[in-house]
C-alpha cells in the first residue's frame, strides 16, 4: 500500500471549494465594512446635533461693559442636559481664554490650528477616560485687540455605538440565513450542471464493444467539446489500428494459403509409393520454392503492417537518402547479376549537400529495396540481351525537393494499371513472376508516411519495351539545401 498516494480528486468538489471559499472569505471582510459603514451613518445625526448645540451656545455669546459675558438661560440647560445614554458637557472661554462657563477639563483644539469664525468643526478626544465626539467654534468679539471666544459642546459616544450595532445586526442576520441558502444553491446548480457528463458517461457505458462510432460533439456542453473531441480522435485511431489488424489477419491467412497447400501437396508426392530419386529432388525443390515463397509472403505482410501502424509514432531522424540508396543497391546486385542484369546507381554520393530529409531509415531502405527487387522481378534480361536497372537520386535545391527514382527496360505499366498496381495483392495480368502483390502497396505506405508523393511513367515512350519509372518525391529537410 502506498501511503504517500494521492486521493483521487473530484471535479465537482473542487468547483464547489472555488465557489464557496471565496464567498466564505469574503464574508467576515464584508463584516468590518459593514460595521465601519454604520459608524458612519450612525454618527451623522448625533454629528448635527452637536453642530446645532456648539452654533446655539455661541450665539449666546456677547460683549458687555468691555466685558465677555456667557448667559445660558433654563431652556438651553435643559437641551443640553444629560440623556439615560450619553452625557453632555459644555464649556465657554471668554477673550483671555478665561473659564466662562461649563466643564473646566475639557481639552481645547490643537495649538497650532488657526481660529476660524461662522463654522462648527468635529474632533474625538477623550473625558475623564471616556471617548467624546466635540464639536467646537471661535466666536468674533467686538472688543480691541481681543482674541476670539471659544465654545465647545461635547457627547459621549454611547448612542452612536447603539445605533452602528443595530444596522449591522438589520444587516448581517438576514445573512445568516441567506449565506447557507447560498451554499445549497450552488450545490443544486452544480449537480444540475455536471448531468451532462453522467449522461455521457451512460451513454459511453452503455454502447456495444464494437462500437466505435463518434460520440455526438454536439450533446454536450461547449466545454466538454474539446475532450469528446479528443476521444473521437482516439475512436477513429483505434478503429483504423483494428481495420488494420483484421486486413493483416485476413491478408495472411488469403496469402498463405496457397504456399502452405503447395508444401502439403509436394510432402504426399514425395511421400508416395515407388517415387523414384529424381521425382523426390523435384518434390524438394518444389517444397524449398513454397517455402521461399511463404517466408517472402510473412515478410512482406510484416513489412505492410508495420508501415500502416507507425503514423505519428514513428521515429523520425534525418537521414541521406543517397547513402540508404547505395546501400540497398549494394544488397541487390547478388541477386541482379543472378537474373544477368545490370543494376547501377546514379546521383550525388553519401554526404552530399542536399541530400538530407527527415524520416525512418528502416521504413525507406524498405521502400527503396521493394522497388529495386520489383524492377528485378518484371524486366527480362539475358546473356544476350542483358536488363537494365537503374535507381537514381535527383536533388532540387530551389525547390528543396528530392526525387528518387528506379527505372528498368522492362515491359512497362499499361496506363490503365497505373493506379491498381498500389492496392494490395494485385498482379498485373500476362505475367509469371512470384510475387505477394504487397511489394508495391508497401511502398506507398512508406511514402504517404513521410508526406512524399509516388508516380509511375514510361522510360522510353514510344519504344518496346518501354520500361518503367517509378519517382517518390520528397520534401527535404528545411536549411539542408543548397544552391
Amino acid at each position: 500500500m502506498n501511503i504517500f498516494r494521492q486521493e483521487q480528486r473530484s471535479l465537482f468538489g473542487e468547483i464547489l471549494d472555488w465557489m464557496l471559499t471565496p464567498m466564505l472569505l469574503l464574508w467576515p471582510i464584508s463584516l468590518v465594512l459593514t460595521w465601519l459603514v454604520a459608524q458612519s451613518i450612525a454618527g451623522k445625526p448625533f454629528d448635527r446635533a452637536l453642530e446645532y448645540n456648539a452654533s446655539a451656545l455661541a450665539q449666546l455669546v456677547s460683549v458687555s461693559n468691555n466685558r465677555v459675558q456667557f448667559n445660558l438661560p433654563l431652556p438651553a440647560r435643559e437641551l443640553l442636559r444629560a440623556d439615560d445614554s450619553d452625557t453632555v458637557y459644555y464649556q465657554v472661554l471668554g477673550a483671555q481664554g478665561e473659564f466662562l462657563s461649563g466643564e473646566r477639563d475639557l481639552p481645547l483644539p490643537a495649538d497650532d490650528e488657526k481660529a476660524f469664525f461662522g463654522e462648527v468643526r468635529l474632533r474625538d478626544a477623550e473625558v475623564h477616560g471616556v471617548d467624546v465626539k466635540i464639536a467646537y467654534t471661535w466666536v468674533k468679539l467686538t472688543l480691541p485687540n481681543a482674541r476670539p471666544a471659544l465654545v465647545q459642546v461635547a457627547e459621549t459616544m454611547e448612542k452612536r455605538s447603539v445605533l452602528a450595532t443595530e444596522i449591522v445586526k438589520g444587516v448581517m442576520l438576514p445573512q445568516f440565513v441567506i449565506l447557507p441558502m447560498a451554499v445549497l444553491l450552488v450545490w443544486l446548480a452544480l449537480v444540475q450542471a455536471i448531468k451532462p457528463l453522467n449522461r455521457l458517461e451512460e451513454r459511453i457505458r452503455a454502447r456495444k464493444p464494437d462500437d466505435l462510432s463518434p460520440i455526438d460533439a454536439q450533446a454536450v456542453p461547449l466545454e466538454v467539446v474539446p475532450l469528446v473531441s479528443s476521444v473521437n480522435d482516439l475512436l477513429m485511431r483505434l478503429k483504423d489500428s483494428i481495420a488494420t489488424q483484421k486486413r493483416f489477419l485476413a491478408d495472411a491467412a488469403h496469402q498463405l494459403k496457397t504456399p502452405l497447400a503447395g508444401l502439403r501437396m509436394q510432402a504426399d508426392l514425395a511421400q508416395r509409393e515407388g517415387a523414384n530419386t529424381e521425382e523426390l529432388k523435384q518434390s524438394l525443390r518444389q517444397i524449398g520454392r513454397s517455402s521461399i515463397r511463404a517466408t517472402h509472403t510473412v515478410n512482406q505482410l510484416l513489412a505492410l503492417a508495420r508501415a500502416e501502424s507507425s503514423g505519428s509514432a514513428m521515429p523520425r531522424v534525418a537521414c541521406d537518402l543517397a547513402d540508404l540508396t547505395i546501400s540497398v543497391v549494394r544488397d541487390c546486385v547478388p541477386r541482379a547479376l543472378e537474373k544477368q542484369i545490370d543494376l547501377g546507381y546514379e546521383g550525388p554520393q553519401a554526404g552530399a549537400d542536399g541530400g538530407q530529409l527527415v524520416g525512418n531509415p528502416t521504413l525507406l531502405k524498405e521502400l527503396i529495396r521493394n522497388l529495386v527487387d520489383n524492377a528485378i522481378n518484371y524486366t527480362p534480361s539475358s546473356s544476350d540481351v542483358p536488363g537494365m536497372i537503374t535507381a537514381r537520386v535527383l536533388i532540387d535545391a530551389f525547390g528543396k525537393i528530392l526525387v528518387l527514382q528506379v527505372e528498368d527496360s522492362g515491359p512497362g505499366v499499361p496506363l490503365a494499371e497505373r493506379e491498381l498496381i498500389f492496392q494490395p495483392f494485385y498482379r498485373a495480368l500476362g505475367t509469371e513472376v512470384d510475387g505477394s502483390g504487397l511489394g508495391l502497396r508497401i511502398v506507398m505506405e512508406i511514402a504517404h508516411l513521410h508526406d512524399a508523393t509516388i508516380g509511375v511513367e514510361d522510360t522510353r515512350p514510344g519504344h518496346q519495351p518501354p520500361g518503367a519509372r517509378f519517382n517518390v518525391r520528397f520534401i527535404a529537410q528545411a536549411g539542408e539545401l543548397s544552391a
